[in-house]
């Protein structure tokens, strides 16, 4: 099968690693970075012309933006088939405030919240009360788009700060309080299977502290989950919200993403994104025994689903970092030491290749994953080889899988 997958970042080299892993597929990754190019051939360019360039028999779409300005759209009318949702689907993304509509009809638990387009009326709403509640942009921010503010200050700095973004919205939210969990499904129309959950780690500090980021790591599967989660995950999440876009004449083909958090009160969901989390997937695709190519055409064409096997045991993801994310942060620095990596994963994100040497070109370098028998023994190999690599201004979390 020639694939081709769009992105260049850790999730898009996890992608590409799971499908060469898959079998003798043609792999080429648009526009990739130097970790996919030893599996595929990157492709530079528009990720519409590369699929048509390479005749690609399966287009896996890796980040939000491409999906939200309609690229699955074009290339299934183009005849091309697309993992990824088209652009009324991905509005579940790229837009906070209707995948608060969708849940509310769906009868899917969230947060009580409301949508504000000017600071007045948003700060009113929090009625001088900023810990009990989250702002968060309306639009697409990266992953880094919400704020939970300590005083009204902080509240309305990042009220201005949001609603200076693209949809000039942001909607504030209750609370909540609780262990994170993401979970991803592959979904073709209204049927989804569930791939194994993980916890992700937002914030930049251990112990949970400082700015959110896209993510310094996660861990599969995350401790504190039973076993009946993913089956209640899909009974009370994704099938509901898959039959409430039906019903309104949307057809979701893709990964879905659930952040969720475990509440006194029962799981609650946070937020959806349309496509495989970052880091999440560096964790989770990993233990899934092959099969995605397969997997992923057949959602692509709306066809039935196969639930995917997993390997027993649990596998860790920890960030490299530059000094400074998620904030500006230098770039062009030598990486050293993976030559000596043993027993791990290394998924490119912020790389590139300067005179021949591999250097920093983005906040997120590097995710390290490892498989192990339990989740300490992924940990031990994840932090072995963190200690391995070098980069100047090199930073990660050493708490991942420890704290919630």
């Amino acid at each position: 099968m020639r694939i081709l997958v769009v992105g260049g970042g850790g999730r898009e080299h996890a992608l590409a690693w799971a499908l060469h892993r898959d079998g003798p597929h043609s792999l080429a990754v648009c526009p990739g970075n130097p970790g996919t190019a030893d599996i595929a051939v990157n492709v530079p360019g528009d990720p519409f012309q590369a699929a048509l360039d390479t005749g690609s028999d399966l287009v896996v779409v890796g980040p939000e933006a491409p999906l939200a300005a309609g690229l699955g759209d074009r290339l299934r009318a183009a005849g091309i088939p697309c993992f990824g949702p088209g652009a009324d689907c991905a509005r579940l993304e790229s837009s906070k405030w209707f995948a608060k509509e969708i849940m509310t009809a769906a009868g899917v638990p969230t947060a009580r919240g409301e949508l504000f387009r000017d600071r007045e009326s948003a700060m009113d709403f929090m009625a001088g009360a900023p810990a009990e509640w989250v702002v968060k942009a309306d639009g697409l921010a990266g992953g880094k788009g919400v704020v939970l503010p300590a005083s009204m200050e902080e509240a309305r700095r990042a009220v201005d700060s949001l609603l200076a973004g693209a949809s000039g919205a942001v909607v504030v939210e209750e609370r909540l309080t609780g262990p994170e969990v993401s979970v991803m499904a592959v979904c073709s129309g209204d049927r989804a299977v569930i791939l194994p959950p993980s916890r992700d780690h937002k914030r930049i500090g251990e112990g949970n502290t400082g700015p959110n980021t896209g993510g310094m790591g996660a861990v599969c599967p995350p401790p504190g989950t039973g076993r009946d989660f993913s089956r209640e995950a899909l009974d009370t999440v994704f099938l509901p919200v898959l039959r409430e876009l039906k019903s309104r004449g949307m057809d979701y083909r893709g990964a879905l993403y659930a952040g969720m958090m475990l509440t006194p009160d029962g799981p609650r969901v946070l937020e959806f994104n349309v496509r495989f989390g970052d880091p999440e997937a560096q964790a989770v695709l990993p233990v899934i025994r092959g099969g995605l190519a397969d997997l992923f055409m057949s959602a692509a064409l709306g066809g039935g689903l196969s639930e995917p096997e997993a390997e027993p045991g649990a596998s860790a993801v920890v960030i490299l970092a530059s000094r400074g994310y998620p904030g500006p942060c230098g770039t062009g620095m030598p990486i050293t030491g993976l030559d000596r990596v043993r027993d791990v994963l290394l998924f490119h994100a912020g790389t590139s290749i300067r005179d021949g040497v591999l250097v920093t070109s983005g906040g997120r370098v590097m995710g390290i994953t490892a498989l192990g028998e339990n989740l300490d023994r992924a940990l031990e190999l994840c932090y072995r080889a963190a200690e391995t690599v070098h980069f100047d201004g090199m930073t990660y979390r050493r708490d991942i899988g420890r704290s919630l």
